[in-house]
């Protein structure tokens, strides 16, 4: 009988490849597959989507007590999944990005590296889902790390539609019996109150650092944020046609032409 190949999986995130959530996901990962992770040599959150084209990409080994851990991409999580498949030929079974330091629900996810990692997996046919922690805070990534595991068997084991990645958003409880369930949810459209904080550097230079909250939380119980709140793990199934198919027809009848 043919012994059975591990299962591959390629581990990457936004925060930077020293950031503890991604070392949590890695150790929990081990007990499942042979890991493989590739990730930026800084943080990169909030870059989106983006690719580099006008800098040459550089990789380095990278080490946490004197043993390899992955490889360091001076680049976005997007360079980082490309260049994982492409250049290092590494072939996975299961993409997983994070576990990211901070909530990626609603509007957040079209900014989110951690998110677009996960894309840049959904786009090259791997079965991926990011997947983050709702907390700058005292951190605990145990309860993230395990659920990452669980899902990632289903996932193998189910398949996901073409075009289709997971977004997770862990609750920040700091034992996993807080937890009250898990809730196939929405992308919520919660709106953001944006602000500016005007500064000056040591040169007398005005500069501006960009804040806010969200505001206009929605009520309903299938929201992300909303599942969250109620101690809920959120799973929300994301795609990336921006096609507004309902406008089509209608903007064809506009009759616009040259």
């Amino acid at each position: 009988m043919k012994a059975r190949k591990p299962v591959k999986i390629l581990l990457t995130n936004d925060d930077g490849i020293n950031a503890p959530g991604l070392h949590a996901l890695c150790q929990e990962m081990k007990n499942h597959g042979e890991v493989y992770v590739v990730a930026p040599d800084s943080e990169q959150s909030a870059v989106g989507h983006a690719i580099t084209l006008s800098d040459p990409l550089r990789v380095q080994n990278f080490y946490k007590n004197d043993d390899f851990f992955g490889y360091a991409v001076n680049g976005t999580p997007a360079d980082c999944v490309k260049i994982a498949y492409w250049a290092l030929e590494i072939k996975p079974d299961i993409l997983i990005s994070g576990i990211n330091l901070g909530s990626n629900t609603g509007i957040n996810i079209i900014y989110s590296g951690t998110v677009s990692a996960a894309t840049e997996g959904m786009f090259l046919n791997i079965p991926s889902f990011a997947i983050s922690l709702t907390t700058f805070t005292n951190p605990n990534f145990s309860v993230a790390a395990k659920f990452a595991a669980k899902l990632s068997k289903l996932i193998l084991a189910k398949g996901l539609p073409q075009g289709t990645l997971l977004n997770v958003n862990v609750p920040a409880v700091q034992n996993e019996n807080e937890i009250t369930g898990v809730m196939i949810t929405r992308q919520g459209r919660a709106m953001y109150r944006e602000e500016f904080d005007k500064r000056t550097d040591p040169h007398h230079r005005l500069y501006y650092w960009l804040t806010g909250q969200k505001v206009k939380l929605e009520t309903e119980p299938d929201v992300d944020d909303r599942a969250i709140l109620n101690n809920k793990i959120s799973i929300t199934p994301v795609q990336f046609d921006l096609t507004n198919y309902d406008f089509l027809e209608e903007l064809r009848e506009w009759g616009i032409n040259y």
